[in-house]
């Protein structure tokens, strides 16, 4: 799959803004706060209608005005998707594809495939347990329709059952209906847990290798999928809690709060790891995250890398680079020292400044 080109109106700070990319490597380079990263989020928003920083849609708008909109055109298989975005403060989004309004954003799901890495990402093996959760739903959602369809339901219950635990302290009589919330919650809770079980099997199978080859085969790595109830005991386990639940107002059992964990031997390097050792784990994960796609899709997804060479030493900016140079590749940098040093294959070059795109020709520079 290629994006062939992007463009917005009123998006953060472009007003008005049209790219056309390559099919393999492109830069976009300059200094910092001039939209490097806007740009390579809307095309991350154009693909899975999300933010990869969990921005809100009037928070992307440009500053005075009321809509944004993004059109990506897509090729994929010989065939050619228009897509069209538009984001509004006070309503919903609307979306279309080739020109054919769809009610559900989750009918854009599976059209195009995004790996986003971002300097963020390298600290996500020593963050809390929300950003691994946050990586296993944006990835299993482009994946896997049918996760998307539980993890959604699933979402709006927990929200649901919260306001009535809330609610509960003032109205007694509430308390009554909460078995039918327990009820669904355990129905659109165990699928989500099976399933991110199989992608976190599924991941381990390959990232083993990559992490070997980053280390020089001096460590072992293994993730572990680390449910907060098993799906045999959720329905228990929610009965169990109801009097803590409550008390607290929350929903405090359920896969809304489960995590991964990163073994080096029997290290959890979420804890006791070195920075180096966490940071060649995240970047594991990563590439592994990009053959497990191309792996499940039978193509190659869209590569998009925030400035995340100037976080690596240079071992690993050339492990990651020479991983990279066979699919369709957006990066965000300050600099061109990285791809001259390494002798870098770039097919096209982007100045950015101050909200503006210009092209310049990449022979010769390389």
């Amino acid at each position: 799959m290629i994006i062939e080109s992007i463009e917005l109106q009123h998006y953060r700070n472009y007003k008005n803004l049209h790219v056309q990319f390559d099919e393999k490597t492109n830069i976009f380079y300059g200094n910092n706060a001039q939209g490097k990263t806007n740009l390579l989020e809307a095309v991350y928003v154009s693909g899975t209608t999300k933010s990869h920083k969990g921005s809100r849609d009037r928070e992307i708008i440009s500053f005075g005005e009321t809509e944004s909109h993004i059109c990506t055109r897509v090729r994929k298989n010989d065939c050619f998707y228009k897509i069209d975005l538009h984001l509004k403060k006070n309503k919903p989004k609307g979306i279309a594809i080739n020109g054919i309004p769809i009610k559900k954003a989750s009918e854009l799901f599976g059209i195009v495939n995004m790996v986003f890495f971002s300097p963020e990402d390298l600290n996500m093996i020593k963050n809390g347990p929300a950003e691994r959760r946050r990586f296993l739903n944006m990835e299993l959602s482009q994946l896997d329709k049918v996760y998307l369809y539980y993890m959604i339901n699933y979402s709006r219950v927990v929200n649901q059952r919260n306001t009535l635990l809330k609610e509960a302290g003032f109205h007694q009589d509430l308390k009554d209906t909460l078995s039918v919330w327990d009820e669904q919650l355990v129905n659109f809770g165990i699928p989500v847990i099976e399933r991110r079980k199989r992608f976190v099997e599924q991941l381990n199978e390959i990232v083993f290798d990559i992490h070997s080859q980053l280390t020089g085969k001096k460590e072992k790595i293994k993730i572990i999928y680390e449910p907060d109830v098993m799906p045999e005991h959720f329905s228990d386990q929610i009965a169990f809690c109801r009097e803590r639940d409550l008390k607290m107002k929350t929903t405090t059992a359920g896969p809304h709060r489960d995590d991964i964990s990163f073994l080096i031997g029997d290290v959890d390097i979420r804890k006791f790891g070195s920075q180096g050792q966490q940071r060649t784990a995240a970047l594991s994960l990563k590439l592994a995250e990009i053959e497990l796609v191309k792996k499940i899709i039978h193509d190659t997804p869209i590569l998009l890398l925030d400035d995340v060479l100037s976080e690596l030493d240079s071992s690993r900016q050339t492990y990651l680079l020479d991983q990279i140079h066979h699919i369709q590749t957006l990066i965000s940098c300050t600099g061109l020292d990285e791809f001259i040093n390494q002798r870098f294959p770039v097919n096209k070059i982007f100045k950015v400044s101050e909200g503006t795109v210009s092209p310049e020709k990449a022979i010769e520079r390389f």
